[in-house]
């Protein structure tokens, strides 16, 4: 049965393999939530009993095919609530995480249809990343972590992570925006090369 603590569980599986291809290891799942790593055990022992992830002992955590879809819907609903605080009630890229943490799990279904089309059904939130179609499926160019970025490349911002509010306020005033163009090597913020995914 679905809960506001399995969704997040799902959400954060799936967002670890979103930029980059290492699985999720239970202590990083830990760390990423803010829990105690006996907390991650029982809940993926829980998880893995619901046919949400599959999880053998001391190995990385993945998604079953009925977990992925859960979480394609939670992920969804966080992203098309960040783009529409942000478009409709001026919410600064750097505040909607939180508010979208609350709202995804208490909006409708009918409401949450009715966002997507005053929106415009937008592919992507403020961050740069995809929305899931209703469907659950997800559009995505190829794409480079900036610090993994050689020397000279030229790209247009993709994305650039939301788990730091100070980073994020710092980036958009070193005006590095999603859909702006950055070279590897150029001048930014602390920090921001493990933050910001380029256009390969």
């Amino acid at each position: 049965m679905a809960s506001p603590a399995i969704d997040d569980y799902l959400k954060t599986i799936y967002a670890h393999t979103e930029w980059q291809d290492d699985p999720i290891t239970p202590s990083v799942l830990a760390a990423s939530l803010g829990v105690a790593p006996s907390s991650v055990t029982e809940m993926v022992k829980k998880l893995a009993k619901q046919g949400l992830v599959v999880h053998e002992p001391y190995r990385a955590v993945r998604l079953s095919e009925a977990g992925e879809k859960r979480a394609l819907e939670m992920t969804r609903r966080h992203r098309l609530i960040e783009t529409w605080l942000v478009r409709e009630f001026d919410y600064a890229w750097d505040e909607v995480h939180d508010e979208a943490e609350i709202l995804e799990h208490a909006i409708s279904d009918r409401l949450l249809e009715k966002i997507d089309d005053r929106l415009g059904r937008p592919r992507f939130d403020p961050h740069g990343d995809a929305i899931p179609d209703a469907a659950g499926h997800v559009a995505r160019e190829p794409f480079v972590l900036l610090a993994e970025a050689t020397e000279g490349h030229a790209g247009r911002v993709l994305r650039v992570s939301d788990r730091d509010p100070e980073l994020l306020r710092a980036i958009e005033a070193a005006g590095l925006a999603v859909g702006a163009t950055h070279r590897a090597g150029d001048p930014v913020p602390p920090g921001a090369e493990h933050a910001i995914w380029l256009s390969a």
